[in-house]
């Protein structure tokens, strides 16, 4: 193969390896924005002509004597006062002081979820370039659940073989935060390229209902159970009547934008890691990126395909599975 189609085999990866994590920031289709509307006035017609009424004189009336009044007797009237009934035996009756009624108890807080998977575990996928039919790069997700109720995720995507020998790419992005009520609650996301701090980073305020962009310095409001790119995998396994379609917003360490969801069926799918039962989900907007999740292993993905504007695709397969509980949610 020549080495200028493996250079640009390498350079394509490189650009869309966020998006074979799984989740990029345009995985799904943002609502388009409303086109501005124009209203154009005619001029209001002139007002008629005031004619002015001829003025009057003003005749002043002869000023009226004033009339002597009788002073009011300015005495001080008695002040009633209340006295409170006196009992048989001639004592005033004292009113009894009334507590007030206490508050009612608050309610039981509601307890976080549960991890659906294995405490710690990994998946590890081959990337391949479609029109050519060979593997170009791999990826790997990690995640460890800790017993005080925080997590930890990592992702990787580097570029292999012949790709990786003339331009090595390794992009990680890792995901940590707290499982809450619905599922988990992303903190602080990190993403590094080659080793090095990539500026696409973001810290969660759910105090604040806000999310800080290192990016460009901007602070966003979020919605509530939003996720970043790489914890919304693992949400999935909390998102009710997902076959229906669903709406979530989703951070990166560019942006903050609404997602949706949309559901194409169960699937039956083979990958080199096995026969799965799945739910294909798709988002379409001048890219598409289309998700198997196994309906059998916690809504884990098993296979990503991504379509850029070009129409250039790359597919993520699972190629290995391990430590995952072995129950559906």
């Amino acid at each position: 193969m020549p080495f200028v189609l493996i250079l640009a085999l390498a350079s394509s990866l490189a650009l869309h390896g966020a998006a074979l994590f799984g989740t990029d920031v345009e995985m799904f289709g943002s609502e388009s924005e409303p086109l501005p509307l124009r209203v154009e006035l005619p001029p209001l017609p002139a007002p008629p002509p005031v004619v002015a009424e001829p003025v009057r004189p003003v005749v002043k009336a002869p000023p009226k004597k004033p009339r002597h009044r009788t002073p009011a007797n300015t005495s001080a009237a008695p002040v009633a006062r209340m006295v409170p009934p006196a009992t048989e035996d001639g004592q005033a009756m004292v009113a009894e002081a009334v507590e007030p009624a206490s508050p009612p108890p608050p309610p039981p807080p509601i307890s976080p979820a549960r991890p659906v998977l294995a405490a710690s575990g990994v998946l590890r996928f081959a990337i391949i370039k479609e029109s050519l039919g060979f593997q170009v790069g791999r990826a790997e997700h990690r995640w460890e659940f800790r017993e005080d109720g925080h997590y930890r995720l990592l992702g990787v995507t580097e570029t292999s073989g012949l790709a990786a020998l003339l331009k090595p790419v390794r992009l990680e992005i890792e995901s940590q935060g707290r499982m809450v009520p619905g599922g988990l609650q992303p903190e602080r996301l990190r993403s590094r390229k080659n080793g090095q701090d990539s500026n696409e980073n973001a810290d969660f305020d759910w105090e604040g209902g806000v999310v800080s962009l290192s990016r460009d310095g901007s602070v966003r409001e979020i919605a509530k159970g939003t996720q970043d790119i790489l914890s919304l995998n693992y949400q999935l396994a909390y998102l009710g009547r997902l076959a229906e379609g669903a709406s979530i917003g989703v951070v990166t360490g560019k942006k903050y934008e609404r997602y949706a969801l949309d559901s194409m069926g169960e699937e039956d799918i083979d990958t080199p890691a096995g026969h799965f039962r799945t739910l294909h989900l798709r988002a379409m907007t001048d890219n598409t990126t289309e998700i198997w999740i196994a309906l059998d292993r916690q809504r884990l993905p098993v296979k990503i395909r991504f379509t850029d504007k070009k129409g250039e695709r790359f597919v993520q397969e699972l190629t290995e599975i391990g430590s995952v509980a072995e129950t559906a949610p």
